[in-house]
């Protein structure tokens, strides 16, 4: 497992945390990544991960069960909800690249989840990223993600 994987990892047992004990102390999640994580720039990754799902988390919830025809987010499996919530999180605010979100959200899937979980996980995050996709071309200004970096194509 790579070490950004491996933050990835962590962030989402916080999530799962979060999700299964919601009047719990998000400073203890804080606690959890100092622990499980070696290195401050992937501590601090992790942090960004748990500390964005829970700011947007209405939105991501919003966005997910709006993609997820016939699914509401109750009736998903806790670990489905939370690895939808941290990638369309990375889709939606990072500069990760799509893919790669979609395929580190799959092997989380596949870790914690059932025998679907992949394919439902994969299905859902790839409709977000196409809908962003659509909406990002569509928009007044055309430009990308403000925090996303686009790479030079040249003269």
């Amino acid at each position: 497992m790579t070490r950004r994987s491996r933050a990835r990892d962590v962030a989402f047992q916080v999530l799962y945390q979060d999700d299964l004990n919601p009047r719990g102390n998000p400073a203890e999640g804080d606690q959890y990544i100092e622990r499980r994580l070696r290195g401050e720039k992937l501590r601090a990754f992790a942090r960004e991960l748990v500390t964005g799902v829970r700011r947007n988390r209405a939105e991501l919830d919003t966005r997910i069960e709006q993609t997820a025809a016939h699914w509401s987010l109750k009736r998903m499996a806790a670990t489905d909800r939370n690895v939808l919530r941290l990638g369309a999180f990375e889709l939606l605010y990072t500069d990760t690249p799509p893919r790669v979100t979609i395929d580190q959200a799959v092997e989380l899937a596949k870790r914690y989840g059932s025998g679907q979980s992949s394919q439902f996980v994969n299905g859902i995050l790839d409709k977000i990223m196409h809908a962003s996709d659509e909406t990002q071309m569509t928009s007044d200004e055309g430009s990308p993600k403000s925090d996303v970096r686009e790479p030079d194509s040249g003269p």
